[in-house]
This record gives structure tokens, C-alpha cells and sequence, in this order.
């Protein structure tokens, strides 16, 4: 078979983690129960971020938090502060994918 299969996690079971990553792209499954956030962080290449559900509060370096919905779609630059967390009493699922691939 030509092309490779990945599956994803459960979107009941928390994970921060890649499902497939390679030297031309990262991609991770984040799946966040209420009240859990990731670490801030600095974006360590181009992020495109990808709210399957839940409610995502987002900040990004000085700006004021934003809340992202459920079916929207961020485009994030490198080198941006970013701290994210479930702003929801749902779980917060997120696909997330570096590309390219940070170095």
C-alpha cells in the first residue's frame, strides 16, 4: 500500500501528543479535559491550530486572551508566546500541525 495510516487518539482520554511526524510536517492531537492548559510556550514553527470542539481560550504574546469556538481554524507565525486552555466544562480537542517541520 502506497499511502501510510494514521490513527488518533480517543477525544475522551487527555493527550498532548504527535500522531504523525516526519521532516516535513508535525502532526499532534491535543485533547484537553476542563480546566487543564498547555505550557506557555514560544511556537517553534508555523502553527496551524484546529478546534474540533470545546472552547479554546488563546493567548498570544501581549495581546488580550481570545476565545476560539468549536470548527475554527488559527494560523499561528513562529516565535510567538502562546498559552492555550480549555475555556469550556466540555474537553477541548485540537489538531495542530507544524509545517514545515520545526528543525
Amino acid at each position: 500500500m502506497i499511502a501510510q495510516l494514521y490513527e488518533l487518539g480517543s477525544p475522551d482520554v487527555k493527550k498532548i501528543g504527535p500522531v504523525l511526524r516526519d521532516e516535513n510536517i508535525h502532526y499532534m492531537q491535543m485533547v484537553l479535559p476542563a480546566g487543564e492548559r498547555l505550557p506557555v510556550h514560544m511556537t517553534n514553527g508555523n502553527v496551524y491550530m484546529t478546534v474540533l470542539s470545546g472552547t479554546l481560550i488563546l493567548r498570544l504574546a501581549d495581546e488580550q486572551p481570545m476565545t476560539v469556538p468549536a470548527r475554527t481554524v488559527l494560523k499561528i507565525p513562529k516565535g510567538v508566546e502562546m498559552d492555550a486552555q480549555n475555556g469550556g466544562g466540555d474537553t477541548l480537542e485540537l489538531l495542530v500541525v507544524k509545517a514545515p517541520a520545526p528543525q
